[in-house]
């Protein structure tokens, strides 16, 4: 079960209260786990608008702004807890559901939604997706991009959730795979 943020920050920036603190690891879908390291003042997100501004892991030094706004309304989450990373590493080693014939376009659309959504387990299934369709024909280009992508933000946050080195993991996911 993924862990919930916590509901309430004991920092105040302006009138209301903050979901995530400053230090706090968070998962930003798409990106990948990043810190948050301030939380600002920022008129281009708005009049009085206050922004998290997380540095990325996968990146150094890498800063992205989120607005609070739209982290309250689910732009950033928890990263999962390790019963559930554990969980999710054992979904890797599962067969792929059947999926019916679908044009490689509206796939890539399914797939892409699947790696911005807020959920690792949906990552997990683009991971598996993939390397069974590579078992089957080589990727395309793109495929191999989604693929990767894919394996980076599963490590990203398993990393952090399982307290491991991301190399480990990634030799392990890739090794499930051989």
């Amino acid at each position: 079960m993924l862990q919930g943020p916590k509901m309430q920050a004991k920092n105040k920036v302006g009138d209301s209260l903050m979901k995530w603190q400053v230090g706090e690891r968070v998962v930003y879908p798409s990106h990948g786990v990043g810190e948050v390291v301030s939380i600002e003042s920022n008129e281009l997100f708005g009049p009085g608008a206050q922004v998290y501004v997380l540095e990325l892991m996968q990146s150094s030094k890498r800063r992205v702004m989120i607005s609070t706004d739209k982290a309250e309304k689910g732009a950033l989450r928890a990263i999962v807890d390790e019963a559930e990373a554990r969980r999710i590493v054992s979904s890797l080693k599962e067969a792929p559901p059947a999926s019916k014939s679908v044009p490689w376009t509206k796939r890539q659309r399914i797939l892409l939604d699947k790696l911005s959504s807020c959920s690792l387990q949906d990552v997990a299934d683009v991971v598996r997706e993939l390397y069974h369709l590579k078992n089957v024909k080589d990727l395309s280009f793109g495929q191999r991009r989604l693929f990767d992508t894919a394996i980076s933000l599963i490590v990203q946050e398993l990393s952090v959730a399982l307290n491991r080195p991301a190399e480990a993991i990634e030799k392990e996911i890739r090794a499930m795979f051989v």
